[in-house]
């Protein structure tokens, strides 16, 4: 595919992460944000406090839907490949939901993540909106914080990579809707291209939390799962479908230093992230 302009949205979230650590989401954005181009990059400004859940089942519902709109407004100024720099994986569902509209409905979702994020508010063990943030992007969850009608794509059309930790709700969504999951160890270039393929789809959104790789890989994970992706594995499988697939949206999520200065020991494996996205 050839090469296009990137640009790239910063979107400090921390609000929808259920992870103990999570006020170093925002340090793990501005860690990735500085070695951006600055001419490529705009932010979303996210406020410093936590927000309410104003009985929607989500914690931090107020301020997480505004987060969305102010970066649903700057995703739809935009135009050629734009990847969303999280924050938490809630920072997805505005991204998702362009790149479907632009897509047409001829889209992908390559879900390269620890977890499912397949909860609903009612089955959510923890009520943080990363965990939900698939499932809402298929249509399912509260007003203001779920996909529109036109900007909602279909169960078939994700594949879930390296995915290993799932809840019994998120296990009986992937059953009942068969959705397509590529273990960690099968995870290569093969094996996500023929899963894209059997989608039926030509343009692709590529979601990548960091969690997706083994913590063996990167220290700046909040929510480790063992046995997971070897960053050569990933790197690989993001380029060939780079290569093979029109990219029109992707995300990197999660990233959660212990501090900015030991930030800079797993900014070279990001940096290759973003270069096979780029």
């Amino acid at each position: 595919m050839p090469c296009m302009a990137v640009r790239f949205i910063v979107v400090p979230q921390w609000q929808g992460s259920g992870s103990p650590r999570r006020l170093q989401i925002s340090e793990g954005a501005a860690a990735i944000r500085a070695g951006l181009a600055a001419a490529a990059v705009r932010d979303v400004e996210v406020p410093g406090e936590p927000g309410e859940a104003q009985g929607a089942g989500v914690q931090g519902y107020s301020v997480l839907r505004a987060i969305r709109e102010q970066h649903a407004r700057l995703l739809a100024d935009t135009d050629g490949l734009t990847i969303t720099i999280g924050g938490d994986c809630g920072v997805e569902l505005a991204a998702i939901g362009h790149a479907t509209r632009r897509a047409a409905g001829d889209l992908a979702i390559v879900w390269l993540d620890a977890h499912g994020d397949l909860n609903t508010p009612a089955s959510s063990p923890s009520g943080a909106f990363h965990g939900m943030v698939l499932r809402a992007a298929l249509g399912e969850g509260v007003p203001g914080l779920v996909s529109e009608p036109a900007a909602t794509p279909r169960p078939e059309q994700v594949v879930l990579g390296g995915t290993r930790a799932f809840d019994p709700a998120e296990r009986d969504y992937v059953a009942a809707h068969g959705l397509r999951v590529i273990s960690p160890a099968d995870l290569g270039p093969e094996s996500l291209i023929a899963a894209i393929e059997a989608t039926g789809a030509s343009s692709l959104f590529i979601h990548i939390d960091l969690d997706v790789l083994d913590p063996g890989e990167l220290r700046g994970i909040g929510c480790p799962e063992p046995q997971g992706v070897s960053a050569v594995a990933l790197i690989a499988s993001i380029a060939a479908a780079r290569a093979r697939f029109r990219l029109i949206g992707a995300g990197i999520a999660e990233f959660t230093p212990w501090s900015l200065a030991e930030a800079s020991d797993d900014m070279p494996t990001i940096r290759r992230i973003l270069g096979a996205l780029g």
